[in-house]
């Protein structure tokens, strides 16, 4: 059995802008921590984050999902805890009421239930991130 990081946000802006802000190479590196990617929402893409501050690894990733603006996924490998290797997958859905309010849903499934350092950071720097894109978005 694997653990999921779940977290749930909402964004005054329409769903088209934060899709962009989702999958565009260039405003990712503005809210990520990862400053530097290759990024292209094409399944079969293969890409990398880079350069996050205070760390010096890179998360390899596979598009593996595209359904424009509802959906996107990819997978994440890092070395991990201890150079173990793991890999996950991130998971983003996106669905706009009305008013134009778009709620934003990450998942990254498949930890290892024993990974709880793992689990722990990534809900933390998960959020820091949906609290940056919450400026960038607000921003566009």
């Amino acid at each position: 059995m694997s653990e999921t990081v779940v977290l749930e946000t909402e964004l005054k802006r329409p769903i088209e802008r934060v899709w962009n802000a989702l999958t565009d190479p260039e405003t990712l590196s503005k809210w990520m921590l990862f400053k530097t990617n290759d990024f292209q929402p094409v399944v079969g893409h293969r890409f990398q984050f880079r350069d996050a501050p205070g760390w010096d690894g890179v998360v390899d990733c596979e598009v593996i999902e595209v359904d424009p603006p509802r959906r996107l996924a990819y997978t994440w490998s890092t070395e991990g805890v201890g150079s173990v290797p793991h890999s996950t997958v991130v998971s983003w859905t996106l669905t706009e009421d009305e008013g134009g309010v778009t709620r934003l849903r990450l998942e990254q499934s498949g930890f290892r239930p024993e990974a709880k350092q793992e689990i722990g950071g990534a809900r933390y720097s998960w959020q820091m991130m949906l609290d940056q894109l919450q400026s960038i978005v607000a921003e566009a």
